[in-house]
């Protein structure tokens, strides 16, 4: 009898553990549970905030840039001419022109609201600016395809 005894004893001493156990098991479930709902919403929040106007990312700062590179003067002496557009979020910045030629150079600042030029934006500002707003690559070198086909028929002319 005492043989039976002690194993109910330790059966009931088995199920009691085996129950403890179940509980503290449920507990930190419900810890990790939470946490990870906390840090699902702490990446949500920053997401938003990159996308939108507010969190950690200022919707200010420089985002946007494109350089075209140009002969402005038609010198054949390459593409020395630019436009750097330098703009945010929301299209808002500065287009930096600089027209090169064999005696002088000329510079331009002129300043861009919501993607549009304050000023007449000549056609390759315009080009910078919609590059940089596209996100299309540092760098867009060359005229777009129909001037460079009108300059190759001025240059055709000019030496017939």
């Amino acid at each position: 009898m005492t043989g039976i005894v002690l194993n109910v004893k330790a059966i009931a001493f088995a199920s009691a553990v085996g129950a403890f156990c179940g509980v503290v098991g449920v507990i930190l479930a419900l810890l990790a549970q939470r946490r990870a709902a906390r840090a699902v919403r702490q990446c949500n929040d920053l997401i938003q905030g990159a996308i939108g106007s507010r969190g950690t990312v200022d919707p200010r700062a420089l985002r946007d840039v494109a350089i075209v590179r140009y002969d402005a003067l038609n010198e054949m002496s390459g593409q020395l001419s630019f436009s750097v557009a330098l703009l945010n979020s929301s299209g808002d910045g500065v287009v930096l022109s600089s027209i090169n030629g064999r005696a002088d150079t000329r510079t331009y600042a002129k300043p861009v609201l919501a993607g549009q030029g304050t000023e007449e934006l000549s056609p390759e500002e315009a080009r910078a600016v919609r590059t940089a707003r596209q996100g299309a690559g540092l760098l867009a070198d060359g005229p777009a395809p129909s001037a460079r086909r009108d300059n190759g028929s001025r240059r055709a002319r000019a030496t017939a």
